[in-house]
């Protein structure tokens, strides 16, 4: 699993999507832009992040995904598909 699509999540008004950031990255995400990025619960103590789909650009959006992506995959299937 590399990206959770959670909508109105326990209660949360938001629709988003949770996914892995490289190590050191949450912390510095959420700071600068709190709006769109957040700790999602569960995963946010493992480096994830939340990204609030109504705040996000669909470019930015693409990137964090295929960069999560790429952070779970085997390295051989990152091998099979360098587009990603």
């Amino acid at each position: 699993v590399f990206t959770i699509f959670a909508d109105k999540h326990h209660g949360d008004t938001r629709t988003t999507v949770w996914l892995p950031v490289p190590d050191g990255l949450q912390p510095g995400l959420i700071a600068a832009t709190p709006q769109t990025f957040f700790s999602p619960p569960y995963l946010g103590v493992r480096g994830w992040v939340g990204i609030d789909l109504a705040t996000i650009r669909k470019a930015d959006l693409q990137y964090h995904i295929c960069s999560a992506w790429s952070l779970i995959a085997p390295k051989r299937l990152r091998a099979a598909h360098p587009e990603i």
